[in-house]
């Protein structure tokens, strides 16, 4: 992949009038296509990528720092100890911004984070926000408000990088659900939803990697049914093209107001309709991508609602999902922009 540079902050780049060097908060790409492969691979020839650690970030010579999920930056499942040292880390990389006048972009990928946090993790995220100069909305139904300005950037597709793959026609009655599997999720619904339905020529499909304890619990409620089958680890590209081509339905059953999906997107990019909860950026992205595609419904999702969701899906929609304003490049140019309108900013205060 193209421009995915070491983290070493000595080798970065400053910046030039033609060239911005972007410090990211994720991680490099790892071989499986996520998120940061639109970052990296759809970057503008002018934007130099450079991976986040704290050394980097305290120390580096970077130009713009992207952050994509602030809680990330403070958390440590494995040593919650660690949490305090994160938060004062945090300080002072605030602190760093604002003396060498480095512009601060969010990408608001939820409206909160998934998982609650201590009240200090609260007080920390809080300065974080009000540090913020520009926020990037990958929709225009976000109604995030934080930070000074915003702009809307939508998340990319998956058209390219799964191109490459084998893909299967769908099997008539398939349903799948894909992803990581964490209690918001709603897995255990959508299982539930489907034990109800009393047909033979229905299937249900479980993959994705499981958060400590979901593996347990998705097993326990799968047992006894034989049309459930399970895969509940890391899969890859290869397997989860596959997997999403033969399905006739995708079900994302989310817990909450559901924001943003990656997972949304890639089974669009396959062609696949998915039913979604009801929510303001779910029925944007409907009417973006054309009747048939994604399906909403309102409340619990119940046996009534998937069996509705199975006979609407049974011919597939017309075409394809329109989805050519979410190319990469397009997504990378309009970065760049978001990018040079937060250093002009910073640079007037």
């Amino acid at each position: 992949m193209r421009r995915a540079h070491a983290t070493d902050g000595a080798a970065a780049r400053p910046c030039t009038p033609d060239r911005l060097v972007v410090l990211h908060s994720l991680r490099e790409p790892d071989g499986t296509t996520q998120y940061v492969d639109q970052m990296v691979v759809g970057a503008a020839p002018e934007v130099d990528i450079r991976f986040f650690s704290w050394p980097t970030a305290l120390f580096g010579r970077y130009d713009v720092l992207h952050v994509h999920w602030p809680e990330l930056l403070i958390r440590d499942s494995r040593r919650p100890w660690f949490r305090f040292v994160k938060r004062r880390l945090l300080d002072l990389l605030l602190l760093r911004l604002r003396l060498r006048r480095i512009p601060l972009v969010w990408t608001a990928h939820n409206l909160s984070p998934h998982e609650q946090g201590s009240r200090s993790d609260h007080r920390s995220l809080d300065r974080f926000y009000e540090r913020v100069d520009l926020v990037i909305r990958l929709n225009p139904a976000s109604p995030v408000t934080a930070g000074r300005e915003a702009v809307t950037i939508p998340h990319g597709h998956y058209r390219q990088p799964f191109a490459r793959y084998p893909q299967p026609a769908a099997e008539p009655g398939r349903i799948l659900y894909f992803g990581i599997i964490r209690p918001y999720k709603g897995v255990d619904t959508l299982i539930g939803a489907f034990r109800d339905i009393d047909r033979t020529d229905v299937r249900l499909r479980v993959i994705g990697n499981p958060h400590p304890g979901q593996a347990e619990l998705v097993r326990a409620a799968c047992q006894g049914d034989s049309r459930i089958g399970t895969l509940l680890r890391l899969v890859s590209d290869r397997e989860l093209v596959d997997e999403i081509c033969r399905a006739q339905l995708v079900v994302l059953p989310y817990r909450g107001s559901m924001h943003n999906s990656g997972s949304l997107l890639a089974a669009l990019s396959l062609c696949r309709p998915v039913l979604v909860p009801e929510s303001p950026t779910n029925a944007a992205l409907a009417e973006e991508v054309g009747p048939g595609w994604v399906l909403q419904y309102s409340g619990e999702l119940t046996g009534e609602v998937l069996e509705k969701a199975i006979a609407a899906t049974a011919v597939r929609p017309d075409g394809e999902p329109r989805l050519q304003d979410r190319d990469w490049s397009e997504v990378g140019l309009r970065h760049r922009s978001a990018y040079r309108r937060a250093l002009a900013r910073r640079s007037r205060t």
